[in-house]
């Protein structure tokens, strides 16, 4: 895939592989106005990237007033936003540049479960959070200690409290994402376009298959497929890290208590990792870890996960839960996923340097789920006011990576 800035006017160029099908979703249509009281007309944003970023973003400009239509190459959530854990944290980033924009996030998080009765629509839930060591040649029950579990009755120790119901939350991150976006094309008329983007110029974007879509501002919120892009790539770098997870149903979903549990895992002749175990308001429990940089694939939907990384964490829930075995837990799902990554481990959030209402957001890394609010509000308040007043965006902006080459 290659995509490049033309001359003038400016453009993004970019070749299509396959056809998609469209389709409009829209608000109900809008009263007659009084010929004398015309309204000034909407910002026209197009938002190109249908995961939690691009959704988020989408949903926020609607809410400013902005006609946005969003378009998306395969289907909403289908990579990273819909394979995620969906862990939230207010105070994790602390220390960092990502601390205004996490606690920021956080909170939105917690106002739009408000708005959008995110418990029952999207597993919107505060959880406790532990740090638990497990050891496979250790003893085949865990040791005394108050703080595990009674559904953890695998060699489990060491166990301590990183988060409380105050300080970590959880969402489904599929039902999220897919909620915030059903509620911007109700709510607020967004407009969602299925097919690929072959171009992208000042006052428009053009879909395969020859649609216009006219536009004044345009996001490009694409995740790890941000680095395939050449003009964007020749600025900053965005590399995928491929995390590998299981979705277990297990047959006594009453007995499994909303505890995250972050893992120093030691196996046996084999490599300490660090996996991490999400039970669900469903009943579900989310198993991630086996991560690695690869390419990124073309197509999300044709994205699948490594065989030994799947077993292993399936050994990883055997030796968690008796409860989570083969057997006693019905395997939902066996998947990956790619994180987008940059080279300073920070997002990229603001405007493209040089072109005028051209804005990139992508480069979360594992933060992606809890992070898309702000930064969808924030790139909101830039696009329409021209400054974020949610959070200080200056430290991602991608023109810091230009100082960096200069």
């Amino acid at each position: 895939m290659s995509l490049t800035f033309s001359s003038s006017p400016v453009a993004l160029f970019l070749r299509p592989t396959r056809n998609h099908r469209k389709f409009r979703c829209f608000s109900s249509s809008p009263e007659p106005m009084d010929d004398r009281k015309q309204p000034e007309p909407k910002k026209r944003v197009v938002v190109c990237g249908g995961g939690v970023i691009g959704v988020c973003t989408a949903y926020f400009l609607a809410k400013k007033g902005a006609a946005v239509t969003l378009v998306e190459k395969s289907s909403v959530a289908c990579a990273a936003s819909g394979k995620a854990g969906g862990f939230l944290a207010l105070d994790w980033c602390d220390g960092g540049p990502v601390e205004s924009l996490a606690r920021a996030s956080f909170n939105l998080h917690r106002s739009l479960s408000d708005e959008l009765n995110g418990p029952e629509s999207y597993g919107y839930r505060p959880l406790t959070t532990l740090s638990i060591t497990i050891t496979e040649s250790g003893s085949s029950s865990p040791s005394g200690n108050s703080k595990i579990p009674s559904w953890i009755d695998g060699p489990a120790r060491a166990a301590r409290t990183i988060g409380t119901t105050r300080t970590t939350a959880q969402v489904h991150p599929r039902l999220f994402t897919e909620t915030l976006l059903n509620t911007a094309v109700e709510k607020y008329g967004v407009e969602v376009v299925i097919g690929k983007v072959e171009e992208v110029r000042v006052g428009s974007v053009v879909v395969e298959g020859g649609r216009v879509i006219e536009s004044e501002s345009v996001v490009l919120a694409l995740g790890p497929w941000t680095g395939k892009f050449e003009m964007l790539g020749s600025i900053f770098r965005v590399y995928g890290l491929k995390a590998h997870s299981i979705v277990l149903q297990p047959k006594e979903v009453d007995i499994i208590t909303p505890h995250a549990l972050f893992l120093s895992y030691f196996p046996q002749g084999g490599k300490a990792m660090d996996p991490e175990v999400y039970p669900r308001p469903t009943g579900e429990v989310y198993i991630c870890g086996m991560s690695a940089e690869e390419e990124v694939p073309d197509d999300p939907e044709r994205i699948v996960g490594d065989p030994a990384s799947i077993a292993m964490l399936k050994r990883v829930a055997k030796n968690v839960s008796s409860h989570l075995t083969e057997g006693e837990a019905q395997v939902k799902a066996e998947q990956a996923c790619f994180l987008p990554c940059t080279d300073d481990s920070l997002p990229v959030i603001g405007q493209v340097p040089g072109v005028t209402g051209c804005y990139v957001a992508t480069g979360h890394s594992c933060w992606g789920i809890l992070n898309g609010p702000a930064t969808g509000a924030a790139v909101a308040e830039l696009v329409v006011d021209g400054r974020s007043t949610i959070v200080d965006l200056s430290p991602f902006s991608p023109a810091r990576f230009l100082a960096y080459k200069g």
